[in-house]
């Protein structure tokens, strides 16, 4: 008997939900599959349906996070004149802020950061390379510097409670991308 996709999805999508409830406040390694099953209000079996242990229900989560970065529309994320204008990065990151805001802060992933860049870099280096830039070392180098800055000032950003406007933080990365970051602080 088959079962129907739809329940099977929603099954899976409450599993995550309880764990996401629990990683929020609990580090992985202290999160059972016990606790996951009863705030969802399965048993274990069900869980074994869709996962292996606890940190196969993080990596599927933060692979779907990936994934969705993956779809974005590379080519708005480097215009011509500025390759790291990165509006579209913002706009995803703030429709999943509440996965981004944990995995990438104090208490998430160590590695999802890493994931986040590996993901990106080749889709931009490609677009940055089609357009002229010189592959080597020194590109590979300005794309980890860029992507680990805009990883972490869109965390910090998220983080704060009261930050600057999306409108206010994209100017001033428009600012240190156009001007460098030493002239702005000069």
């Amino acid at each position: 008997m088959k079962k129907n996709s739809a329940v099977t999805a929603q099954t899976k999508q409450n599993l995550l939900d309880a764990f996401w409830d629990l990683y929020c406040t609990t580090r992985i390694e202290k999160i059972t599959i016990k606790e996951i099953t009863k705030r969802a209000g399965y048993n274990r079996s069900t869980f074994y349906e869709y996962f292996t242990d606890v940190y196969d229900v993080l990596e599927q989560l933060e692979n779907s996070l990936i994934a969705k970065l993956q779809e974005l529309p590379i080519q708005q994320l480097s215009a011509p004149g500025d390759p790291f204008q990165l509006q579209a990065l913002v706009n995803m990151y703030s429709q999943h802020s509440r996965y981004l805001m944990v995995l990438l802060g104090d208490h998430g992933d160590p590695a999802f950061q890493g994931k986040i860049k590996a993901s990106m870099k080749p889709m931009i280096k490609e677009i940055l390379v089609a357009r002229g830039a010189k592959d080597g070392f020194e590109l590979d180098y300005t794309l980890e510097y860029a992507l680990s800055a805009m990883i972490g000032i869109l965390s910090y950003w998220f983080n704060q409670e009261n930050g600057p406007t999306i409108e206010k933080l994209m100017e001033l990365l428009a600012e240190l991308s156009s001007e460098g970051v030493m002239r702005k602080l000069m």
